[in-house]
């Protein structure tokens, strides 16, 4: 019988460290050169052994099986000292009620309005940008996101300097993540800098989130934003109860961990491929042009912005943020032959299946037409950027409207390019985004004065 030891195991483990130093120094490159060793393939953090899934039916079947492939794993157990017990990492048994109380908050209904504070903050931004102005695009792409996510979850009813610390407390924790998913204990207890920032930072968040909702359940008022969603939510299915106090700052943490550097990733990548593809760049000026000819991108706009869309299915299908995550075996198991034991952990990866060449053609080509509906289309299983299943990103049409609004409103109003030695080295995040990525303004015809 095929088991754990039947598994090829990455080559170049290093004694103590594992795999570590690969992840750590070129995570694409190292995924990238796993399938070449089976569809299952072991590696190790340090002391911890994963088995990595490289096939798309496979990562399927764990995806599709969240009851036997649980949320767990060092990731998920990074996650929770930060966001609890909340949507995106509470165990099977939790979650669906969690999932039942979350997605009427992302109900089609309510994007209309979420996307007019998309679009105030998007217009605001991109209209205070100057010519010749030498942007950090992660940092200016962050910086809108994270606005928006904080303006849609809690309308204007945060003071500006609230918001700057619920900000900062976020960048800390976006900053600190990925590198202490590999610090083993006790490393990740000792008194260093950087961990008593990042306890800073998470008590922060949790103490402001905690006083903000003990606020809004005294005043009682519909404020038409994500967190009056969430506090008038009844799981109808079974209590009728709604959430705790601790599982809607679980929620809203989440919401900010997830929501914020994801797209803020996307939007990077998105401009730094049209600088360097200049026929998909000029294709899409001439939408966005056609259909705002210099106006902020509106939820009325989004139909008309196809292949604005197609730009960012591909730029999600090249450089995905969301692009390494781990689960936990809870009963023993079978994937692709081998036998797996309760306990296993196991990891999948979207920049794995999206760069296989037998589900894409010619892989590591940006090509936006791949998407074109008249063309024949990848397999389904082939694109997972939102993961897949029960587990699915609940505000998946959240996250592709503003990313469309975003790219569409930048570009009609501006052109990007790099400046002299651009270099795109990912940086060590939760996310995969480049380290820095400084780009020059060039006003568009089409640009307000």
């Amino acid at each position: 019988m095929k088991n754990l030891h039947s598994i090829p195991t990455a080559p170049r483990a290093l004694p103590l460290v594992g795999h570590l130093l690969p992840l750590l120094r070129n995570p694409t490159a190292f995924l990238s050169s796993l399938p070449a060793h089976g569809d299952l393939v072991k590696v190790r953090v340090g002391p911890f052994p994963l088995v990595v899934v490289c096939d798309p039916n496979l990562t399927q079947q764990v995806l599709l099986d969240d009851r036997t492939f649980d949320k767990g794993g060092p990731m998920y157990d990074r996650a929770r000292e930060v966001s609890g017990k909340g949507i995106g990492t509470s165990m099977h048994a939790e979650h669906r009620r969690l999932r039942r109380l979350v997605q009427p908050s992302f109900h089609p209904f309510r994007l209309p309005g979420y996307a007019q504070t998309m679009t105030a903050h998007i217009d605001a931004a991109t209209a205070s940008w100057r010519p010749g102005q030498i942007l950090d695009v992660p940092e200016e792409m962050m910086t809108i996101t994270s606005k928006i996510a904080i303006a849609t979850l809690f309308s204007d009813s945060l003071p500006r300097d609230e918001l700057d610390r619920l900000l900062d407390a976020g960048k800390t924790l976006f900053a600190g993540f990925y590198k202490r998913m590999f610090l083993v204990p006790p490393l990740d207890r000792l008194p260093t800098p950087g961990n008593r920032a990042y306890t800073r930072a998470r008590d922060t968040l949790h103490e402001m989130c905690g006083r903000i909702i003990a606020q809004r359940r005294a005043d009682g008022t519909d404020h038409d934003d994500l967190l009056s969603a969430l506090l008038a939510a009844r799981d109808v299915d079974t209590d009728g109860q709604g959430m705790t106090d601790a599982e809607i700052i679980d929620t809203i943490v989440a919401i900010l961990l997830a929501g914020i550097e994801t797209t803020a990733s996307a939007l990077t990548w998105a401009l730094d491929l049209l600088a360097q593809h200049p026929k998909i760049e000029r294709r899409l000026h001439d939408e966005v042009d056609t259909v705002l000819n210099g106006a902020p991108a509106t939820h009325a706009d989004l139909a008309q912005l196809r292949f604005t869309n197609r730009v960012i299915t591909e730029t999600l299908r090249l450089r995905p943020p969301a692009w390494f995550f781990t689960r936990a075996v809870t009963a023993d198991t079978r994937l692709g032959g081998h036998f797996l034991p309760a306990g296993t952990s196991v990891a999948y990866s979207s920049y794995i299946i999206h760069h296989r060449p037998d589900l894409h053609a010619l892989p590591e080509e940006f090509d936006a037409d791949r998407w074109d509906p008249q063309r024949p289309q990848p397999p389904r299983n082939s694109l997972i950027p939102f993961a897949a299943g029960a587990r699915k990103c609940p505000g998946d049409n959240f996250a592709m409207a503003e990313a469309t609004l975003a790219l569409a409103t930048i570009t009609t109003r501006w052109r990007l390019e790099h400046s002299p030695g651009t270099q795109r080295r990912p940086a060590l995040s939760i996310t995969l985004r480049p380290r820095k990525l400084p780009m020059r303004t060039r006003p568009r015809a089409a640009s307000p004065s």
